[in-house]
């Protein structure tokens, strides 16, 4: 019955959640947290603005993210395992939190995303997950 009453991502407090959420879980992971933390030391009170815009502009066309995602990504320790992990963290955050067109066009997103990105890499030779 709760299932029904999950909202779906309309607003920038619901890219907010989604990606605080998110970010928590990959801090949680055992696969990615050393990535993020140890590797990319990433700066999570500076980072984490930067994906709100990021979501927005994917999600909503805000346009409130101005750069380019993939160098930051290029030299990272990664392999085709991070982003299945990635891939998997981020659809588990949407549906514990949302339901509806546009989580299912975050998840649709992400794994686009993800796909490029192993593309650019040389890590891709099928998709991950069809979105």
């Amino acid at each position: 019955m709760q299932e029904n009453t999950k909202p779906d991502i309309t607003t920038e407090e619901d890219i907010k959640t989604l990606v605080d959420t998110f970010y928590g879980h990959v801090n949680q992971d055992d696969l990615l947290s050393p990535v993020f933390n140890e590797f990319a030391q990433v700066d999570w009170e500076h980072h984490l603005p930067k994906m709100y815009q990021f979501w927005s502009t994917v999600l909503f066309g805000s346009m409130a993210y101005k750069g380019q995602p993939f160098p930051k990504h290029f030299s990272m320790p990664i392999d085709r395992t991070h982003f299945t992990r990635w891939i998997a963290l981020f659809n588990q955050t949407v549906e514990e939190l949302f339901k509806g067109p546009m989580a299912d066009q975050a998840r649709q997103k992400a794994t686009s995303i993800a796909n490029i990105f192993q593309m650019k890499m040389g890590l891709y030779s099928a998709p991950l997950v069809k979105p």
